[in-house]
Order: C-alpha cells, then sequence, then structure tokens
C-alpha cells in the first residue's frame, strides 16, 4: 500500500477492502468490475459507480472489469455497448483487456441451473409472470413497519426431479412458448424478504442476442447471472448500488449452493441522485422516443454523452464524485456543486475569447476611417502559459445589446448616453448619439474614443463603472450559439400533484437558439469539443454539428457560482 493510501481518509468501502487485503483474503488481491446493461446510455449517477470500482481497484494496485450484464436480447442493442465503451474511455478510465459479458457464461449458467435441479433446488414453474407475483405476495406498510405476510407455494413447485430436468431441457429446445414456463430457484416461499421467495432464474425469450444470436431461447436473471458471472472472473468485491442491498441474501445463497470456483463479496452504496433531472434509464428513454430531447446526446441530459457534448470535462464529473463521496446514506446532490466543479476545472482550462450574442453596432465617429489594430489579448489569467493572442479593433464594433440603455435604471452601469465605459483590452468610448429604426428599436450607436486610454486607465484619472467586451464588425465571424438551460423547471421532476405527469415538469426554456452571433476572428478554426470562456457570458463548446462554414456553440454553464453562494449559507447556517 502506498504512503498517500495510508494517509488519505477513507470511506466505509475503502476501509472494508484495506482490512481485506490487510487479512490476507483472496491472497491480498482485489478485484472489482462494473456492470452495465447495454439497453441504455449511460448517465452522470454511473460515473459515480465507475469512479468507485476503477478507483478502488488501481488504489489497491488490483484490476477492474467490463461486463456487460447482457440477459436481456430485446432491450439491448450493440449502440450501447458501443456508447458505454466511450464513455468509459472518456471518463479516464481503461479496463484493458478485461472485457466481459454475462452471454460468455450461458453455458456455465445453465449447467450450474441443471446442477441445482438435481439438488432440489430448482424446479420449473408454470405459473405467468402475474401469478408469480400474486403467490410470492407484497410488502405492506404499517406506519414505520413494513410486514410482509407468507406467500403461497406454486402448485408445480414439488414436481420430481427428472421432470423438472426434461422440461428445462425442452425449455432451452425451444419446444414453449414466451412465458409459459420460468426455472425458479426453490428457497422458501415465506421469507421475510421478498426476493428469497422462489426467484426465477430463466424465462423463456424467443429472440436473437447481439452476441449469440438464435442459439439461446432461454436467457438468465440478473439476479441469477450477476453473482456467478462475479465467482466466474475471481471478482473479490462487487461493488453495488444500494437497491441491490436486498438482493444480498440471494446473491450470497447461489454462491453457498453451487461450486463456484471463487466467492466474491458484495457490498452496497448509495448512489447519485441529482437536483433538477431524472436518472432513471426508463425515464430518460421515454424523453428520447417521445422526442421531448435530441437524442441521448443531447446536452440537456444527464448522460454522460449529453455531458460531454455540452462541455463536460471527465476532470469535473470525476471531482464531483469525489466531492460527494461513498456512505450509505441516501441524499440528493444540489445540481449547483455539478456546475461548481465544471467551474473550477473550466476557469483553470478554458481559453478566454469574446462574442457577442445579441449584437448591436457601435459607431466610433472619431477613430480613423479604414483603420484597423491589433490588440492585446490574455488567452487566460489563471494560466501564465497560454499567452496572449491578438485581437483586431476598428471604428465599427459590435456589443450587446444588453450592455446598452437608452434611460438607465439605477445601478446600470454599463453604456448610456453621455456615459463612459472600457472596452476591454481597448479604449474608454462615451456614448453621443442613437439610431432608431421606423418602429423605434435602436439599431446603432454613436460614440467617441480616448486614444490615451489604448489598454489601460485615463491619464488623467478619471474612473469608469463597466468594461464591456466587443467585436470589430470587420472582422467579425458569424456563428449559432444554443443556450442550455436545466431539462427541468423544479427540483424533483418525479414529485407531481395528483391529475399530472411528471413530464408537465419540464422546462420550456431549456434551450434557446441564437443565430446571429458575432464571435473574434480567432474562433473561426476551431473544432468540435474545443472549449472557450466567453468573456462575461459563461463557458461554451464546440457542438460536433458545427462544419467550416457553420459554428455551433453550445453554452455549458454560466460564469454565476450559485453554488458557492449555497455554500455560504450552508456554512452560516451550522455556524
Amino acid at each position: 500500500m502506498s504512503e498517500e493510501q495510508k494517509t488519505t481518509p477513507r470511506d466505509f468501502i475503502r476501509q472494508i477492502v484495506a482490512a481485506d487485503v490487510a487479512a490476507g483474503k483472496n491472497g491480498g488481491r482485489v478485484h472489482t468490475r462494473f456492470p452495465p446493461e447495454p439497453n441504455a446510455y449511460l448517465h452522470i449517477g454511473h460515473a459515480k459507480s465507475i469512479s468507485l470500482n476503477f478507483g478502488v481497484a488501481a488504489e489497491f494496485g488490483g484490476r477492474c472489469n467490463l461486463r456487460f450484464d447482457d440477459t436481456n436480447p430485446e432491450k439491448e442493442e450493440v449502440e450501447y455497448i458501443n456508447a458505454i465503451k466511450g464513455d468509459i474511455r472518456w471518463l479516464g478510465y481503461d479496463w484493458e483487456d478485461r472485457e466481459y459479458y454475462a452471454s460468455d457464461y450461458f453455458a456455465q449458467l445453465y449447467e450450474w441451473a441443471e446442477y441445482l435441479i438435481n439438488q432440489g433446488k430448482a424446479y420449473v414453474d408454470d405459473l405467468s409472470a402475474e401469478e408469480i407475483s400474486e403467490y410470492r405476495g407484497r410488502a405492506i406498510h404499517d406506519g414505520d413497519k413494513i410486514i410482509t405476510p407468507p406467500g403461497k407455494d406454486s402448485p408445480y413447485r414439488n414436481r420430481s426431479v427428472e421432470e423438472n430436468l426434461d422440461l428445462f431441457r425442452r425449455m432451452r429446445a425451444c419446444e414453449f412458448p414466451d412465458g409459459a414456463k420460468t426455472l425458479r430457484a426453490k428457497i422458501d416461499m415465506r421469507h421475510p424478504n421478498l426476493n428469497m421467495r422462489d426467484p426465477v432464474m430463466y424465462r423463456i425469450m424467443h429472440a436473437s442476442h447481439p452476441r449469440t444470436g438464435d442459439k439461446w431461447c432461454i436467457y438468465p436473471t440478473y439476479d441469477w447471472a450477476h453473482g456467478q458471472s462475479d465467482a466466474i472472473e475471481g471478482i473479490t468485491h462487487s461493488l453495488c448500488t444500494l437497491e441491490f442491498e436486498v438482493h444480498r441474501p440471494l446473491y450470497d445463497w447461489f454462491l453457498d449452493n453451487l461450486p463456484v470456483p471463487h466467492r466474491p463479496r458484495q457490498i452496497e452504496f448509495s448512489r447519485l441522485n441529482l437536483t433538477y433531472t431524472v436518472l432513471s434509464k426508463r425515464k430518460l428513454l421515454q424523453l428520447v422516443e417521445k422526442g421531448h430531447v435530441a437524442g441521448w446526446d443531447d446536452p440537456r441530459m444527464p448522460t454522460i454523452a449529453g455531458l460531454r457534448r455540452r462541455g463536460y470535462t471527465p476532470e469535473a464529473i470525476r471531482d464531483l464524485c469525489a466531492r460527494v463521496g461513498v456512505t450509505k446514506a441516501e441524499g440528493i446532490v444540489e445540481y449547483e456543486l455539478l456546475e461548481y466543479c465544471l467551474r473550477q476545472d473550466l476557469n483553470k482550462r478554458a481559453l478566454r475569447r469574446m462574442a457577442v450574442l445579441h449584437p448591436l453596432r457601435v459607431v466610433i465617429d472619431n477613430y480613423p476611417d479604414g483603420q484597423t489594430e491589433e490588440l492585446d489579448a490574455i488567452n487566460n489569467p489563471e494560466d501564465e502559459a497560454a499567452g496572449t493572442r491578438k485581437v483586431p479593433f476598428s471604428k465599427v464594433l459590435y456589443i450587446e445589446r444588453d450592455d446598452f440603455m437608452e434611460t438607465p435604471v439605477p445601478k446600470f452601469y454599463r453604456l448610456a448616453p453621455g456615459r463612459e465605459v472600457r472596452l476591454r483590452y481597448a479604449y474608454f468610448i462615451k456614448c453621443t448619439d442613437v439610431v432608431k429604426d421606423e418602429t423605434g428599436e435602436i439599431v446603432e450607436i454613436h460614440a467617441t474614443y480616448d486614444p490615451a486610454t489604448r489598454g489601460g486607465d485615463a491619464p488623467d484619472g478619471r474612473k469608469v463603472k463597466a468594461t464591456l467586451h466587443w467585436v470589430s464588425v470587420a472582422h467579425a465571424i458569424s456563428a449559432e450559439v444554443r443556450l442550455y438551460d436545466r431539462l427541468f423547471k423544479v427540483k424533483n421532476p418525479l414529485q407531481v400533484e395528483v391529475g399530472h405527469d411528471w413530464l408537465d415538469n419540464l422546462n420550456p426554456d431549456s434551450v434557446k437558439i441564437l443565430t446571429e452571433c458575432k464571435l473574434e476572428p480567432s474562433l473561426a478554426d476551431v473544432q468540435p469539443g474545443d472549449r472557450f470562456q466567453f468573456e462575461r457570458l459563461g463557458y461554451f463548446c464546440v457542438d460536433p454539428a458545427s462544419t467550416r462554414g457553420h459554428v455551433v456553440f453550445n453554452r455549458t454553464a454560466t460564469l454565476r457560482d450559485t453554488w458557492a453562494k449555497i455554500r455560504g449559507r450552508q456554512t452560516a447556517a451550522h455556524g
């Protein structure tokens, strides 16, 4: 163990792993796995599990497998497999040559199923899925107590070993239609844990599998495949989210009753939940299929692909996972914390550029006609090595329309008639006139500049209260900018009143598309994925839909750090 491991505070999982290593369990090995089901794209909740499984393995000199739980061919696609692998690599993790699939073990799982039948611990059932659920019973909430009345045995529970083997082999031979029969473990229909009430191990499903084709028409359930796959791969610590805690007795029961080559240990931790979003794969799929978003990688989606397209960095997501930590306590993370982690990272790495999203022309009347200056602009004040760039300045400029007010309200310090402001990296200018069209809309501002204020303060010591960004009209490039906001307008989108649907909580202003934006010329040769801070506006990323003649930027986040204010309030409240 490294010195860093000895001094770094550990969460309860790392404490367990460290104790196992110290005790020499598993020969001192640490071997974890990340087991996604390839039926959707990964979301930010998965990032916590990925960082934990790969992180624990790396910290203890161990290994982490990538194993796809491909046991439901009706919902799985190669697209999802490829997307999952791409997302994990993008987050900075590598499973090297340890890419596995539950389907790799179908033959072994089938053999072990027959083993349980021969031991009198599994049987073929003819009950339908609805009947199985009815016979199993349901938990009843009585105040703070959860009561689980005994279930009822299936009438097929006591079939002979010979009959069960015959029926199970005929199930494999595709003699029965979908849903006609299942294979169930024979445990205890009166067990207080409903998962132990004769769980289904196999169901009939005449569906072609992405990897095994039509070789199988019976497929194992997750509970049957999971622990045995861990055992086959030599997993030492099977780290799962907290909803699998009630499945652990079944996980252990299968291992106890099979001749497995290795005994893994399942440990549960709380999943990552985030305000203003949903992290249910079923509901995310609904958003995609109903056209509420433009696909799994829509920048409003909490998927890893969506966050990447929006401009998030893997470092920011890993930072969030580290800050949230690993506990048993369920909780919800403020969306503002995710944005805080992003700003902390992008502030150090994003190059600064000037862009005007709502252009308003400014003509500097006393600036020489036809003259262009190359002004020095800082690329990133947080990184001296980023250096400077040249920004062209000329007689006619664009500024933000919101940076001018003809009749300024109190505390509005930006440009107004007769008022002087600073242009970033350039000069002081003073508004002298306003030009309007026939509708009364302001279309142009006239101003004068002070040549003595280039790149600094006025020699006579006069001060201004605002500095504005700008772009030279003659040199500006046009771009489309998509202003993304939260997909939902409430903190908990799934909490709805009677008669309403969770989709009613969608934010109608989650994206605004601006088509007439003007950018400084250094942004002409950007590549998809490039990230910048547009000065005074926020962080932006080049969208993959960009072309040489049509640049598209996505707003990743605004500059306002609301999490810092939340944290300040929390600190004040707790003294």
